[in-house]
């Protein structure tokens, strides 16, 4: 066991706050293993732990990434969640990697979000081609594949990037059953319209007669009460 992996599951496990732990489980439908830390908290950890290793090449850091990745547990999973996004020096060998830990290791939507979010999303944006291959998680049997296709657009869709990939990727769930993907690709449309409002308005307008209540919802949450009421109305 790396030294560095012993030391930040020491400072994890002192830094539990009771009431975080009493209550984390009721977040998720499915069964989790967590310390009981506060997100804040594990932030800092992941921060400070990451001067001690931010001199090692890239493999090393996600070799590191792997191990904390396969205890399982919720905040040791957020801590390679941030160090994979402090590398920043993607190459494309790296989708691979993403892509298997999201198969391997992702198993509820905060690791999702919290890896999706910030370390694939930046890699997107580092090489934009790659989108394509989030529009092909769109047909994984694994929910948190299809979740993060959405999701992994999230934080550039704030900027009004990858509205086109946006649109294709919502089409391409649309009929989804899982209301955690529903919800993923309802918040990516919901970002794009901070600056791509109008397209996203017409978008929704056109596919609110399948477009689940859930995902509507939330993609018309940033709208005028004008807005949102005509997207709600029930097309007889």
């Amino acid at each position: 066991m790396n030294p560095i992996l012993n030391e930040v599951r020491d400072k994890l496990l002192s830094s539990v706050d009771e009431k975080t732990k009493s209550t984390t489980q009721r977040f998720f439908k499915e069964k989790i293993r967590a310390y009981g830390v506060k997100v804040t908290t594990v932030s800092k950890i992941a921060q400070e732990y990451f001067r001690k290793v931010e001199d090692k090449s890239k493999d090393e850091v996600f070799q590191l990434c792997e191990e904390l990745f396969k205890s399982g547990i919720l905040e040791e999973s957020f801590v390679a969640c941030k160090w994979s996004d402090c590398v920043k020096e993607y190459e494309e060998k790296d989708f691979k990697v993403f892509d298997r830990w999201v198969d391997v290791y992702v198993d509820n939507w905060a690791t999702c979000d919290t890896l999706c979010n910030h370390t694939v999303g930046s890699f997107i944006v580092a090489y934009p081609e790659y989108v394509e291959r989030l529009i092909e998680w769109t047909c994984s049997e694994n929910r948190w594949k299809r979740r993060g296709a959405a999701v992994s657009l999230v934080v550039p869709a704030k900027k009004g990037l990858f509205l086109v990939e946006a649109f294709r990727i919502a089409d391409s769930l649309m009929g989804d059953k899982e209301d955690l993907v529903q919800k993923g690709f309802g918040w990516l449309l919901k970002e794009e319209s901070r600056t791509k409002q109008g397209e996203v308005y017409e978008y929704v307008l056109s596919k609110r007669a399948v477009m689940p209540r859930t995902a509507l919802r939330y993609a018309i949450e940033l709208m005028p009460q004008d807005m949102r009421k005509e997207a709600m109305r029930r097309i007889n």
